[in-house]
């Protein structure tokens, strides 16, 4: 795919700093140096360069990081259902064990700190045994998620080939202009997509969701059988794909899930159970939000999926305005992140994967959202990192308090 020189090249330069040996300490949170062998700013995980003691001396920012991408609907998300807090500067949990959480302490001892990741060092030692508090050894490393979705990356057999899209990718524009909701692009981004491809029975199962909900937010869904059975034929299907058994694999190992029929039952749940965005209750669901996307308050929100997009170009109802970030994969899947207007909503800028196949999404984004909820999580795709952000829907829950969810996104950014 034809990148955007600057953006790759500054993705793409993270990566020299890896090898080279510095400390965090007394460096969390500074501003991205040049100059250093290693770096310890908010974003390095998501471009490789982090200092090795980063996750132990400052793990992320107590506030969101600040994507370079993702704007419009994710601010939105963040005001209802705020990302998690980590800490840095650890001390201990002695005589602190069950304590109400304090966001003014360095670290926490609480039931839940080992969810949120923000625990301190002894804690394991000094209250894993109380009663109602799990073990950290179940907790997923930055470098087993990575391990785990470059498995994930080479089971999708289903993905494109370089010769089934062709793109017209056209007008690359700057990071300031992604407001201006002007059409650099005259022509359609897709020119060509072998629909063979949409005949694979995961494609098929994808394809017959995406017109099982109203776009609008505030109006409120309402399935037939035949569309809770299309759910059900689409969990079917990817269940049966290299991809999914990778990803239900390794959370079977990591003791999240005791059978397979549990993690699909939890699966359906948090990704087409129904919860109110607006005013009507059960109007929107995390899939309807990031795979067929949604209109709220005049805009268009989610909408992550190159399918999706393709077949609404092709309807006459998407219109490509322009680009300002394509990742650096040289076959698919690729990140391309896009401005556009969806029948008269503006969409500022609309991160996608393009080529993958849907149980690679899907699996990515559950992934992150399981392990990471509400989190950046720092995955590794063919050698070239990259980040999702998740979002919890914290207003209503499913089951024993588990959250669905909000939203999920491949973060784009630049140096």
């Amino acid at each position: 795919m034809r990148a955007c020189v600057p953006l790759i090249v500054a993705v793409l330069c993270g990566l020299a700093w890896a090898g080279r040996m510095e400390s965090c300490a007394s460096r969390c949170n500074e501003k991205f140096n040049r100059d250093a062998g290693c770096q310890c700013d908010r974003r390095c995980p998501q471009h490789g360069d982090c200092c090795e003691d980063y996750e132990r001396l400052c793990a992320e920012d107590p506030k969101e990081p600040e994507p370079f991408l993702e704007l419009e609907e994710e601010e939105e998300e963040a005001e209802e259902a705020p990302t998690s807090n980590l800490y840095s500067a650890p001390t201990s949990c002695q005589g602190r064990c069950r304590e109400a959480f304090d966001k003014h302490q360095p670290c926490h001892c609480n039931a839940r700190c080992q969810e949120f990741g923000n625990c301190c060092e002894d804690f394991e030692s000094l209250c894993g045994n109380h009663e109602g508090f799990s073990r950290s050894s179940d907790a997923v490393t930055k470098g087993e998620l990575q391990s785990t979705s470059e498995k994930i990356y080479r089971a999708d057999t289903n993905k494109a080939r370089k010769e089934d899209i062709v793109l017209n990718s056209q007008s690359c524009i700057s990071p300031s202009e992604t407001r201006d909701k002007v059409d650099h692009c005259p022509q359609p981004l897709f020119t060509y997509v072998n629909e063979k491809l949409f005949s694979k029975p995961t494609y098929a199962a994808f394809i017959n969701l995406l017109n099982n909900y109203q776009r609008a937010t505030g109006h409120g869904e309402h399935f037939s059988s035949q569309q809770l059975a299309e759910q059900d034929t689409f969990l079917r299907e990817i269940m049966k794909t290299a991809v999914m058994k990778e990803l239900y694999s390794f959370l079977h190992h990591q003791n999240r899930y005791s059978s397979e029929q549990e993690f699909v039952d939890d699966l359906k749940n948090m990704w087409f159970g129904l919860y109110s965005r607006g005013n009507e209750e059960g109007d929107s669901s995390g899939f309807e939000h990031v795979f067929s996307g949604e209109v709220k308050k005049g805009k268009v929100t989610g909408f992550h999926n190159w399918i999706r997009f393709y077949l609404q170009e092709k309807e006459g109802l998407v219109d490509y305005y322009s680009y300002n970030y394509d990742g650096p994969w040289d076959s698919y899947p690729d990140v391309l992140a896009m401005q556009f207007n969806w029948d008269g909503y503006y969409k500022e800028v609309g991160a996608a994967f393009i080529g993958s196949s849907p149980e690679f999404e899907f699996a990515l984004y559950s992934l992150c959202f399981i392990t990471r909820p509400g989190k950046m999580c720092t995955l590794s795709l063919g050698g070239h990192p990259l980040a999702i952000q998740t979002y919890t829907w914290d207003k209503t829950t499913y089951g024993n308090g588990k959250k669905y969810i909000a939203t999920a996104y491949v973060v784009c950014s630049t140096r």
